[in-house]
């Protein structure tokens, strides 16, 4: 005798399965391979009996715990506390006058519990309060810096940076003709 959730059933054979995930990409060499294995949640396939007059009620229950994905607990050779019944086979057989034989399959599931745990009489935090008020003054835009390279003249650097040549002759104390190259020439 075995218990799935409220439901009482006989099971005649369980069988517990439990793999992982490999990648079907390459890997490559001197890679740590177990970064490319994924463990999966153990499965557990039962073959049982529901019988007596109320097997149609027990199957009804059990269906709806698939249905709705109902975190059951099954004790019977093994015991899992948090499984899914995801799925349900009905065999029915001649040689069962009172009843049903049924193929499940569950699976074991992982519930986490949050690190954070709202203590009694704690206020919501509320965001209300006096707001800082806002300059209105623009910030200045940062200074930017172009490295000479041999070819380099102003009027290419104005078109290259959305600027003007008065701008960049202000900013800088080369001549047009004689800037050199490696200098650091400051842009905005």
């Amino acid at each position: 005798m075995a218990k799935l959730g409220s439901v009482k059933i006989h099971v005649d054979n369980e069988n517990v399965g439990e793999e992982v995930r490999v990648t079907e990409y390459p890997v490559e060499k001197g890679e740590p391979f177990s970064d490319h294995v994924e463990r999966t949640t153990p499965k557990l396939r039962f073959s049982a009996h529901l019988l007596g007059n109320d097997y149609s009620t027990r199957l009804n229950t059990l269906r709806n715990y698939m249905n709705k994905g109902t975190v059951v607990k099954y004790v019977g050779r093994t015991a899992a506390s948090s499984v899914v019944i995801t799925r349900v086979d009905r065999d029915y057989n001649a040689q069962i006058r009172n009843g049903i034989a049924l193929t499940i399959d569950v699976q074991k599931i992982r519930i986490t519990k949050s690190p954070w745990v709202k203590k009694k009489g704690q206020k919501p935090v509320s965001r209300g309060g006096k707001k800082k008020p806002t300059s209105k003054k623009p910030r200045p835009s940062p200074k930017v810096y172009h490295l000479v390279k041999k070819g380099d003249t102003y009027w290419d650097l104005a078109r290259k940076y959305g600027t003007t040549v008065s701008k960049l002759r202000a900013f800088n104390k080369y001549p047009d003709r004689r800037i050199p190259i490696g200098v650091k020439l400051r842009i905005k």
